[in-house]
């Protein structure tokens, strides 16, 4: 069933890379299987999908408007310039909290017992910038925990002020094929039995095409 149909869908999906230096960076073990997933999920329910990317190894999703960002500061910008374009965003990606304040545009050199101090920043929360503007679409976020997932993730919505939030297990579901999750909104909790990636995306977006406005 076509139910996202005229519907125009903004996901973010993996991780983000922040410098070090040229040739080195911090990064984490998103995948970007469950947000590739959603993409071609959303797609396949009738809406127009545009996906922003950190680097991952996966094949693009055919019939999505694909958009590569490294970090967590240019997929800030590309999501805040798509953003105004779309009715809805699920925000999948892994963004690093925290980026390197003092990058060097050189390789660092290794100096026996010297290792370099690294000097963080925080980053901008992509989520909380788009549910605070004015228009925002429907806001989806996602919240990977490593315990206390349901009231590390209710906070976490509650915090960023939007009506639909998945839960998962970082450890469960980073780079896995499979997932279990549990979507939090108004009505309270409702966990999903463990499914693969696809199936998960598919019930995700059943979910979220009942909690959109009728039009």
């Amino acid at each position: 069933a076509k139910t996202l149909a005229g519907r125009r869908v903004l996901l973010t999906a993996g991780p983000t890379f922040e410098p070090i230096d040229p040739v080195r960076g911090i990064t984490n073990l998103s995948s970007g299987k469950m947000g590739y997933a959603l993409a071609r999920a959303c797609r396949d329910a009738g809406a127009e999908v545009t996906l922003i990317s950190g680097p991952t190894a996966l094949p693009r999703p055919a019939e999505v408007h694909f958009i590569a960002a490294g970090s967590a500061l240019s997929m800030h910008a590309a999501v805040m310039e798509a953003v105004p374009h779309h009715d809805v965003f699920i925000a999948v990606a892994a963004v690093a909290d925290y980026r390197v304040a003092n990058a060097s545009a050189e390789k660092l050199k290794k100096t026996p017992g010297q290792a370099p101090t690294l000097t963080l920043t925080e980053n901008p929360d992509i989520l909380a910038s788009v549910a605070a503007l004015p228009s925002a679409p429907f806001c989806v976020g996602f919240a990977a925990e490593s315990h206390n997932l349901l009231a590390h993730a209710q906070a976490k919505r509650e915090r960023k002020r939007v009506p639909l939030l998945v839960a998962n297990l970082a450890q469960h579901a980073m780079g896995a094929d499979d997932n279990e999750i549990v979507l939090l909104d108004d009505h309270g909790q409702h966990p999903l039995p463990r499914m693969d990636k696809t199936g998960a995306a598919r019930a995700i977006v059943a979910h979220l095409a009942g909690m959109l406005p009728i039009r």
